[in-house]
């Protein structure tokens, strides 16, 4: 559960998308991530668990975490 967690509580550090939580960042913005390498670290194995999530439509996963 703490991964998931970190997906709906933290929030992009830079880009157009900063300050957006990361279970919200837009589909063609993980694939962006996807083609051009997803950053390094913690940050990066996040953005990559979201595309995975969103790519197997896992997204219902999150719902519950968005209202803690």
């Amino acid at each position: 559960g703490g991964l998931l967690m970190e997906l709906v509580h933290m929030k992009m550090p830079f880009g157009k998308y900063k300050d957006v939580p990361l279970c919200n960042l837009p589909v063609s913005y993980l694939e962006w991530f996807n083609r051009k390498g997803f950053p390094k670290g913690k940050l990066g194995m996040l953005i990559q668990t979201m595309y995975e999530i969103k790519l197997n439509g896992l997204e219902y996963l999150l719902e519950p975490l968005k209202k803690k």
